[in-house]
């Protein structure tokens, strides 16, 4: 299997599943925002809150690769 198969699942394996509710105003502009970036909303949640920990210090870059939603 190619390297890259192998980190691809691997990367897919250390995602955790979290039920997450959200405003129904705050969950319409994710929607819209992740159609104009051409992303699944799921993608987009994942983007916004990787883009925020970096920023606030929290998340060390290169801690998390940045991995496309089997769902795109």
């Amino acid at each position: 299997m190619p390297a890259r198969c192998i980190a691809e699942l691997r990367v897919a394996a250390e995602k955790k599943a979290y039920p997450l509710r959200i405003n129904a105003a705050v969950l319409e502009a994710m929607q819209a925002w992740s159609e104009d970036e051409l992303r699944s909303l799921n993608s987009q949640i994942e983007y916004v809150l990787r883009d925020a920990l970096r920023r606030a210090g929290r998340l060390k870059p290169g801690k998390v690769e940045p991995v496309e939603d089997p769902d795109d």
